[in-house]
C-alpha cells in the first residue's frame, strides 16, 4: 500500500529537520562501534573484574566462545508491573547458553510508579527519574563488556528512560523486554465510579481501598490503557519488541517462548554475526513517525507527547507536536481501550491487539513498513500473533477484529483522527486529548478559577467554589517549577463537577497521565508559567475558551499589561532538594522536559 500522503510529508520535514543532528548521532555511532573494544586485548585485570561473579559462564567468557549479552533491569517488587522480572535474569542466561552466548546483568535502574505517588510529593520526582534512569543505563552499559543488550522495563518514564540511555550505546543491538499486564480486575467503570463518590464523600477508605485493590491485584502492568501499556504499543510499532509480546500475560508459556526468543534473536543480530541491526540504525525517523502513528491509533497516553520528543533527541531526531498533530489529522482511532472505552488491555489482545493494529496501520499506508526491526524482516512481522504449536514459537494473522466495540479498521472507526490535538493561542501550546472526551465537550468557554496547587484545588472543591461553570487553571506545575508532576487526582473532583452538568475544563503546565479522561484538558502548556509564561498572568474570573475543534487555547483578558504573579518557593523534602539541577536545566514540555539532553545539547 502507498504511504499515506501526510504521514510521508511529515516523515520528510522530520528527515529534513533532523539532518544535521542526525547525522552527527549516527558518525558518533560509527565511531562507537569501529573504536568496540577486543576483549583479547583489553586488560587481564579488567577483564578478571568483569568475569569474577559470572560462575558458570566463567569458561565461555575466558575463551569468548559467543556473544555476551548486557541485561539492564528496572527490577523492583513494590511496582506489579516489574515485579515478574525477580528471576528473569537466571533465565535469561539459560536461553543464551542455548545458543552459545553469555548474558550478565549489566545493571539496575529505578523504577518508580506514578499510581503509588499521585497527588504525593514524590510525584514531583517523576518525569525526572527518565533522566536518571538514561543515567542508570549509561553508567551499566559503560563497562564496554557487551555485544547485545537486553532491556527489562515497563511503566511510564522507565521505558523512554532505558530507550534514551540505550541510544547512546546505539552500535550495540538492544531488544525490550516486557513482562505483561496483570489478570483482569473489576471492571474500569466500576472503579472510576467508587472514586467518584469517595471524591464526593459518598463512601469510606475501606471502600475505596477494596475498589482499587479488586483492580490492582497481582503481579503484572496495570491493565489500563495508560503510559505503561502506551509503551509497550510503542516498542511494537518502532520494531523493538519480538513481534506480539506486548500483552502477553507473566507467567505463562507464551510469555516464556517470547523472552527466550528475544535472547537468541539479541545474541544474533550483533555486530560480529551476519545481520547486525544496531539500535541506532533501528530507531530511525519512520520508526518515530510510526511510533508516534500507533499512539494515535490506539488513544495511547498524553505522556507521549513528552517522551516522543526526548526519545527522538537521544536518536538526534528532532520531532514535535506540530508533527504529532499533524499525523493525528490523517490517524484515525482504531482502539477503544479504558479509559477510551470500558474494556482493557486484556481483552485489547483478545480481540486482535497489536497485530491487527498494525496490519491496519500498513495496510491503508499510515505506518512505514521498511524500518529495521531486531526482528528478521521489517514491519509487516508485527500484523501478527504470537503464538504456541506444541511449545514452538509461531505466528499467525490475527485476523478479523475480534470485538468491534475494542478495535475496528480503518475503514470504520471510532473517530476519523487520533485525538491528539494542539491547542493554541494567546496562553501558549498545549495537547488535548480529545479521544477521551465526548464531543459536546470539545468547547468549553468559562471564567476561570487560578490554583497554585492542586491541594488548594481540592480544598475548593470540598467547599462548594467549584460548583459553576469553570475553567480550572493549576499553575507552576512545569518542569522548571517543580518537575511537572502528573495531576491524575483532579480527575475524580473535577469530573464529578461535569456529572452535574457544569461545563468544566482544565488547564495546566503539569501533566495529565493516560489514566486520565473525561474531562477536557488543555495540559503541557508551554511556556510554562514558571519564568513569566502566559498563565503566570491570569487572574481569578478571566474568560477563558478551550477548543479542540478549532485548535484554540486563549482568553479574553489583556495579559501584556499584567506583571506574573509571583514564583512559588521551591519545596523541600522527599528528596526534591537533591533534584535541584534538573529543574534548573529543564527545557520545555514540548522538547521532553529534560536538564539532560538539554545541557548535553541534543
Amino acid at each position: 500500500m502507498t504511504l499515506h500522503d501526510t504521514v510521508h510529508r511529515v516523515t520528510q520535514r522530520v528527515i529534513e529537520n533532523s539532518r544535521q543532528t542526525r547525522s552527527a548521532y549516527l558518525d558518533l555511532m560509527q565511531r562507537e562501534a569501529d573504536n568496540r573494544p577486543d576483549r583479547s586485548s583489553v586488560s587481564c585485570s579488567n577483564l578478571a573484574h568483569a568475569y569474577a561473579g559470572a560462575l558458570e559462564d566463567q569458561d565461555a567468557l575466558k575463551a569468548q566462545r559467543g556473544p555476551n549479552v548486557g541485561i539492564v533491569s528496572a527490577y523492583n517488587d513494590m511496582l506489579s508491573a516489574h515485579q515478574p522480572y525477580g528471576r528473569y535474569p537466571e533465565r535469561l542466561k539459560i536461553y543464551a547458553r542455548e545458543v552459545g552466548a553469555t548474558a550478565q546483568v549489566a545493571g539496575g535502574t529505578p523504577a518508580m510508579c506514578d499510581g503509588v505517588t499521585q497527588g504525593e510529593t514524590g510525584m514531583e520526582l517523576s518525569l525526572f527519574s527518565r533522566d536518571v534512569i538514561a543515567l542508570s543505563t549509561g553508567v551499566a552499559l559503560s563497562h564496554a563488556m557487551y555485544d547485545g543488550v537486553l532491556t527489562l522495563g515497563i511503566c511510564d518514564k522507565i521505558v523512554p528512560g532505558l530507550l534514551i540511555g540505550a541510544l547512546r550505546f546505539g552500535h550495540l543491538p538492544c531488544i525490550f523486554v516486557p513482562s505483561g499486564p496483570m489478570p483482569s480486575g473489576i471492571p474500569n467503570k466500576e472503579k472510576q465510579r467508587v472514586r467518584q463518590l469517595y471524591a464526593e464523600g459518598k463512601v469510606g477508605r475501606e471502600e475505596l481501598l477494596e475498589s482499587e485493590l479488586g483492580s490492582y491485584h497481582s503481579p503484572g502492568t496495570c491493565t489500563f490503557y495508560g503510559t505503561a501499556n502506551s509503551n509497550q504499543m510503542m516498542m511494537e510499532l518502532m520494531g523493538l519488541h519480538i513481534p506480539g509480546a506486548a500483552f502477553v500475560q507473566p507467567g505463562t508459556k507464551l510469555r516464556q517462548a517470547l523472552d527466550r526468543e528475544a535472547v537468541h534473536r539479541v545474541a544474533a543480530i550483533g555486530q560480529d554475526g551476519n545481520d547486525y541491526r544496531p539500535l541506532s540504525r533501528c530507531v530511525d525517523e519512520k520508526a518515530i513517525v510510526n511510533a508516534a502513528a500507533g499512539l494515535l491509533a490506539t488513544g495511547g497516553s498524553t505522556n507521549h507527547a513528552i517522551h516522543i520528543p526526548a526519545m527522538a533527541r537521544a536518536a538526534g531526531i528532532v520531532f514535535d507536536w506540530n508533527d504529532l498533530a499533524e499525523l493525528s489529522s490523517v490517524v484515525p482511532l482504531l482502539a477503544h481501550v479504558y479509559p477510551n472505552g470500558a474494556g482493557d488491555v486484556n481483552q485489547f489482545h483478545a480481540a486482535g491487539g497489536m497485530g491487527y493494529v498494525v496490519g491496519e496501520l500498513l495496510e491503508a499506508g499510515l505506518a512505514h513498513r521498511d524500518v529495521l526491526t531486531v526482528s528478521e524482516g521489517d514491519l509487516g512481522g508485527y500484523a501478527l500473533e504470537p503464538g504456541l504449536d506444541d511449545d514452538a514459537l509461531t505466528w499467525r494473522d490475527p485476523g478479523p477484529s475480534g470485538d468491534r466495540e475494542m478495535l475496528r479498521p480503518v475503514s470504520d472507526p471510532f473517530q476519523p483522527d487520533g485525538g491528539m490535538r494542539l491547542l493554541q493561542g494567546n496562553l501558549g501550546r498545549a495537547c488535548f486529548k480529545s479521544s477521551a472526551v465526548e464531543r459536546d465537550r470539545w468547547t468549553i468557554e468559562a471564567p476561570c478559577r487560578v490554583f497554585d496547587t492542586q491541594r488548594a484545588v481540592a480544598e475548593a472543591f470540598k467547599t462548594g467554589e467549584l460548583d459553576r461553570d469553570v475553567v480550572v487553571v493549576v499553575r507552576f506545575q512545569g518542569p522548571r517549577a517543580n518537575g511537572m508532576p502528573e495531576l491524575h487526582k483532579l480527575t475524580p473532583p473535577l469530573g464529578v463537577l461535569q456529572d452535574r452538568g457544569y461545563r468544566v475544563a482544565l488547564i495546566t503546565d503539569g501533566r495529565m497521565s493516560g489514566a486520565s479522561g473525561k474531562v477536557p484538558a488543555a495540559i503541557h502548556c508551554t511556556p510554562e508559567a514558571l519564568g513569566g509564561g502566559p498563565l503566570a498572568r491570569l487572574r481569578d474570573g478571566d474568560m477563558v475558551r478551550i477548543c479542540a475543534a478549532t485548535g484554540e487555547l486563549s482568553t479574553t483578558a489583556d495579559l501584556d499589561s499584567r506583571e506574573p504573579a509571583p514564583e512559588p518557593a521551591p519545596e523541600g523534602g522527599t528528596g526534591r532538594e537533591l533534584f535541584a539541577m534538573f529543574h534548573n536545566f529543564a527545557d520545555s514540555a514540548e522538547k521532553g522536559g529534560s536538564a539532560m539532553l538539554a545541557t548535553a545539547g541534543l
